[in-house]
């Protein structure tokens, strides 16, 4: 067939008015397409809270260009980065995703019974590079100053605006302990303690709690379940198996990094009882009902 084969103008008409049509009134619809929807707001309820329940911090285990491509090209995303220092630039706070939208930075994850975290958080991923084998060892990287000086005020506006309980400001490893490992040993979780951000455990209670079990150790059942009660997904079958001494070394990296083996001992004992009791006092009573006049 010729590309000028004659044709009739007419049926082309035809065609293209609906076309139209539909141009013309998308160009006159708002955005949610119903310009006469009214909506009366001069009713709030009480009973309610912000979407974002959980803050998890990760690092990259990348360099800044390496983790600016991942974050911003790839199939994972985070609300923030927090870059280290690049030459003559100091570190800065990045958004890359809109805090009212999910970002993909927490995968398979559970604290303190919610799963799949991804849907009430807020990803905060620090230019880090990680973990990196040495020897017969794994050494981490450390975190710049200023950087860290960042994360805390970034976590204090967050945590402010959102109302996060400072039992769910947690670390990648703490949401899924058996398969990441981060923000790692190095992450100054004091830093956040010292700001009022995070939960940590009591000096004098550890201290307390320390003495009674360097006395008569715990068994592997009895830490499975304090663990499961400070917010972990652990095994709950009596036995030291990988999956519990990932949770064990996990716990550890946060509030004992000097030494994080995933063995149960007596100062670890007495980390999360204290932690666990502590928790205990964060949790509101509930909500008084309120009179209705008839």
């Amino acid at each position: 067939m010729s590309l000028f084969t004659p044709f009739n103008a007419s049926g082309w008409l035809r065609l293209l008015l609906p076309v139209a049509g539909v141009v013309a009134l998308g160009g006159c619809a708002t955005p949610g397409g119903y310009p006469d929807l009214a909506i009366d707001r001069s009713h709030t309820a009480v009973s309610q809270d912000s979407r974002v329940q959980y803050l998890v911090l990760h690092f990259t285990a990348e360099d800044y260009p390496r983790s600016l491509k991942v974050l911003t090209q790839g199939p994972v995303s985070s609300h923030y980065l927090v870059t280290d220092r690049q030459g003559d630039t100091p570190p800065r706070i990045m958004q890359l995703v809109d805090e009212s939208r999910r970002a993909y930075h927490a995968g398979v994850s559970y604290w303190k019974g919610a799963t799949m975290l991804n849907a009430a958080s807020i990803g905060i991923e620090i230019v880090n590079l990680g973990s990196r084998k040495r020897g017969n060892g794994v050494e981490f990287a450390e975190f710049d100053e200023e950087q860290i000086d960042l994360v805390v005020k970034l976590v204090r506006d967050i945590v402010r605006r959102h109302e996060i309980r400072i039992d769910r400001v947690v670390g990648h490893s703490d949401i899924a302990p058996t398969r990441k490992n981060d923000p790692g040993p190095k992450f100054p979780w004091h830093r956040l303690a010292e700001a009022g951000l995070v939960l940590w455990p009591d000096a004098a209670l550890v201290a307390q709690k320390r003495a009674l079990y360097e006395a008569k150790l715990p068994d592997v059942r009895w830490f499975q379940e304090r663990l499961a009660a400070h917010g972990f997904q652990v095994p709950q079958n009596g036995e030291l198996d990988r999956a519990t001494r990932d949770v064990i070394s996990a716990f550890q990296m946060k509030y004992r990094p000097a030494r994080y083996d995933g063995e149960p001992d007596a100062e670890t004992a007495a980390l999360v009882d204290a932690l666990v009791e502590q928790a205990r006092r964060l949790v509101a009573p509930p909500p008084k009902p309120v009179a209705v006049s008839r």
